[in-house]
């Protein structure tokens, strides 16, 4: 059997102030996995993230990483193996062109430039981004493409894992179905583990085969979206409801409709069924 990718054992967070951000957080992430974490503001998603890859350094506990554990491992090492991407793409862009954006990670690990080229190239290629974009300054393109030049310039350090936080935020419907069936590609056809931290229900139904819900910085559920949703009272303690679909069915249930129903496509389904028996 082997051992899980990403280890998180009696994980311990505190702020500088003193606050309790994390408290004994335990869990295994495996490669390949694609998990979503929710949780209103406060719950702690974005800090136990940013401790899967060294951004934070456990108060208590351990975080291991491919073998490697946080406390130890200098995050240069760390952020090799677990890219954050950031909610706002525009607060990790700073360079002057898409080229230097995407090139800047290999560089930063002095790899020699014909293997930053083929990593730019290969990033580029792997998100979509045409090299007529190379030149430009990433400011100066749409929200979309500045975030997939944020994901390229992650890639380019060919991470096995990559955290994208709220990445729908600030999209419309169809810019929001682009960007997730983009992380679903780099999921399935790729082989990265994506972890996402998002508040939007919808998306979590529709596309999240994972889900761990945080609450006052514990982990109160985890397993399979359809099993986590079936459970209101347990989100309700973290002020996310599920997905009013997911309602109607647990309103339903006696009438033979699944409380771990996630999609409107999933409930004509069994209405179908149930009006053919």
């Amino acid at each position: 059997m082997t051992s899980p990718f990403i280890e998180v054992k009696h994980l311990v967070y505190r702020y500088p102030d003193g606050t309790l951000a994390l408290d004994d957080i335990n869990l295994t992430i495996d490669e390949g996995e694609m998990i979503t974490f929710i949780g209103q503001n406060g719950s702690g998603k974005t800090t136990f993230s940013k401790c899967l890859n060294g951004l934070f350094k456990p108060t208590g506990g351990d975080v291991i990483v491919d073998g490697h554990n946080s406390k130890t491992t200098p995050i240069v090492e760390m952020v090799r193996r677990v890219g954050y991407v950031f909610q706002n793409p525009d607060h990790q862009l700073f360079n002057s062109t898409c080229w230097d954006e995407i090139a800047y990670g290999p560089r930063n690990i002095q790899l020699a430039e014909e293997e930053v080229k083929e990593r730019v190239e290969e990033a580029a290629h792997v998100v979509g981004l045409d090299k007529s974009y190379f030149k430009e300054h990433p400011f100066f393109l749409p929200k979309g493409l500045r975030q997939r030049v944020a994901i390229a310039s992650i890639l380019a350090l060919r991470p096995r894992v990559i955290i994208v936080d709220e990445p729908t935020t600030g999209q419309d419907a169809q810019q929001s179905r682009e960007i997730m069936d983009f992380l679903v590609e780099l999921n399935e056809e790729h082989g990265h583990a994506i972890i996402i931290i998002t508040h939007d229900m919808p998306i979590v139904a529709r596309y999240a085969k994972r889900v761990v819900a945080l609450g006052r910085g514990h982990i109160l559920a985890d397993g399979p979206t359809a099993e986590v949703f079936s459970h209101p009272e347990i989100l309700a303690q973290t002020f996310i409801e599920p997905p009013q679909i997911t309602q109607l069915a647990q309103r339903t249930q006696d009438q033979g409709f699944s409380p771990g129903t996630l999609t409107v496509e999933e409930m004509i389904a069994q209405y179908q069924q149930l009006t053919r028996t």
